[in-house]
């Protein structure tokens, strides 16, 4: 093994198949989309070299920014919800009783495809029939809320199924982190007399702070490029107010047909999410690892 390894040659053999997937499917996209977004292009015709213009314009896009500060707060509530999917996970950690049963149920959403999921909570939100404000009636809430026609609150309403749809996911990194803490530092604590508030937030939640981390980074990420059930749901409307800045790409570059704009905004959203990756690694670094 330490010969094959040792082989430069050998080496590049074994990485030049993932090299050239990655390539394909990641690298060389990127440098398409920087470049289309130099030319003023509608997707099928020629091609016009117009510089900077398209990135200069999307800089200035009120618009953009609009789908940007939505996309922002879809990473806040996103980063929030964590604190709520780790307490779950400590408790279904903590040996109670049908914890096998729950945590199959958390995961089904991450089962179901995301055109599922929004067309099962546009059911929901459904103004006449939906289970929601079939509910609110009957607790004497004579005219319920439009929630996804109505521009101020639509955007937190399809927030919910979001972050019910990744719910499982994360659910299940901080089960995995916390079932890896050893049993005996855990009895050593309740020995000592400590409450199970302080077993969760003084020995466990130290334990795992560099998955917390990580799924920090995760979830801001994500949720700068989420796209899909936004769309199914609502487009971005009404009038722009659930637009996010990947939904705001692609009605550009599909629906408009301003390819070479569409890029420009894609690229622009690619650079925003790179340097919010940067500085959300850099203030949830943590400088010193614990071992058990």
């Amino acid at each position: 093994m330490n010969k094959v390894m040792s082989n430069k040659l050998h080496i590049a053999l074994y990485i030049a198949p993932a090299l050239l997937l990655v390539s394909v499917l990641v690298f060389i996209p990127l440098i398409l989309s920087g470049y289309y977004g130099l030319m003023d292009w509608d997707g099928i015709g020629a091609k016009t070299f117009i510089g900077l213009e398209n990135y200069i314009t999307g800089i200035q896009d009120s618009k953009f920014w609009d789908s940007a500060l939505h996309s922002f707060l879809l990473a806040v509530f996103s980063t929030l919800s964590l604190a709520i999917y780790l307490a779950v996970s400590i408790i279904l950690a903590s040996k109670i009783k049908g914890a096998d049963l729950l945590r199959k149920i958390y995961l089904i959403p991450m089962l179901l495809s995301s055109v599922a999921i929004a067309q099962l909570w546009i059911k929901v939100y459904n103004p006449s029939s939906g289970i929601l404000n079939t509910f609110l009636r009957s607790i004497g809430i004579e005219n319920p809320p439009n929630w996804l026609a109505d521009p101020t609150i639509v955007l937190f309403a399809i927030f919910i199924p979001i972050l019910w749809q990744y719910a499982g996911f994360y659910i299940l990194i901080y089960y995995a982190a916390l079932k890896n803490i050893p049993e005996s530092l855990i009895e050593a604590a309740r020995i000592d007399g400590a409450t199970p508030f302080q077993i969760a937030t003084r020995i466990k939640l130290p334990l795992i702070k560099e998955v917390v981390s990580v799924t920090i980074v995760l979830a801001i990420v994500g949720s700068l490029k989420y796209f899909d059930l936004i769309y199914v749901m609502t487009a971005g409307g009404p009038n722009g107010a659930s637009e996010v800045m990947a939904s705001y790409m692609y009605k550009l570059a599909f629906n408009s047909y301003n390819f070479g704009y569409g890029s420009a905004i894609g690229f622009l959203l690619l650079i925003i999410t790179m340097v919010v990756t940067v500085i959300v690694r850099k203030v949830t670094a943590t400088k010193e690892r614990i071992e058990y």
